[in-house]
């Protein structure tokens, strides 16, 4: 998997696919406080940008690609 969860943070790395979406989904909907850290995300399926877009969670790091994070930002609609 490319997503690492711990207690109250999921870690996104590297490629990180469709097949991680369904358990992305699942641990914010029982970690509903649960921050995100995308510091080592490199792409993100369109999937996992849904589920994001829906459960709205609290980003604690954006990705270090620049061009990755100012997308994630405008299809967030955060600033």
């Amino acid at each position: 998997m490319s997503i690492e969860f711990k207690r109250n943070r999921a870690i996104f790395m590297d490629f990180v696919t469709v097949e991680d979406a369904e358990g992305l989904l699942a641990w914010l909907q029982s970690h509903p406080k649960g921050t995100l850290d995308l510091s080592r995300c490199e792409h993100l399926h369109a999937a996992n940008l849904q589920v994001l877009m829906a459960a709205r969670p609290t980003i604690a790091a954006w990705p270090t690609d620049t061009s990755l994070a100012d997308w994630l930002r405008q299809a967030l609609q955060v600033e």
